[in-house]
């Protein structure tokens, strides 16, 4: 294994321990959405309020563009060695490109792959929280949907970067944008490529969390009430189970 494969490798267990953690920090607070495609196919599907959807979805965005300036100003040393001009070659510390800005996969290539990502992600995560169903124990929620993400990232990390959440990938190509990188908007071909890993999120969560309703939601039994967007809660796992 080349060295640049154990680092994607670390990245990818990286991220999927930083989604871990954060579910764990928030999720009695605010279900620990992390991302406004979630929070958008909630509200679609799940019965979450519409009218809390833009609050959660700035802070979202607010708390990706605040941590990705404090790892803009720790960092800012080894950036400019590596990289004098802030260009596209560190780029991918903070925000996406497609190919990884290696590969010949063109824009469309990488909607596609953000779609397609983000569906998964959303249908697995509504399968691992869906009280009606076979739900880990709560404790251990937030551990598997971590294992989730790293596993999307190993089998679909290649074509885009796995963004799969908009606000992961514009809050922190803001500010490097803010900071310096002055093509932080667009790719290696010069394509304003921000909104791909915007858009391309909110359309695939929506569509994982429609199939997931169609295909195994409905033809469940019913659970104990939950609030819409909140993790199974260990009384409701048992009602379920019972």
């Amino acid at each position: 294994m080349t060295r640049s494969s154990w680092l994607g490798v670390v990245r990818r267990a990286g991220s999927g321990l930083g989604v871990m953690l954060g579910i764990y920090v928030a999720g009695r607070i605010s279900g620990a959405h992390l991302n406004p495609a979630v929070t958008i196919a909630l509200a679609a599907f799940k019965g979450f309020e519409w009218r809390k959807v833009a609050p959660y979805s700035i802070a979202q965005f607010l708390g990706a563009f605040v941590a990705a300036l404090l790892v803009r100003w720790n960092y800012t040393e080894v950036l400019h060695a590596a990289d004098p001009g802030l260009t596209i070659k560190t780029q991918g510390v903070f925000s996406t490109l497609p190919g990884n800005g290696t590969l010949p996969v063109g824009e469309w290539g990488a909607f596609r792959d953000q779609v397609i990502g983000t569906a998964i992600l959303l249908f697995l995560i509504l399968a691992i929280t869906d009280a009606a169903g076979t739900p880990p124990a709560a404790h251990l929620v937030p551990f598997v949907i971590g294992l989730l993400v790293v596993g999307i990232g190993m089998a679909w990390g290649t074509n885009a970067g796995y963004a799969t959440n908009p606000a992961r990938d514009f809050g922190p190509r803001l500010a490097s944008f803010l900071t310096g990188y002055e093509g932080a908007f667009r790719d290696q071909t010069g394509y304003p490529y921000f909104w791909i890993p915007i858009v391309g999120p909110i359309v695939g969560g929506l569509a994982g969390a429609g199939l997931y309703h169609l295909l195994i939601g409905r033809f469940l039994p019913s659970a104990a009430p939950q609030e819409p967007g909140e993790l199974p809660t260990p009384d409701r796992v048992e009602a379920t189970r019972g």
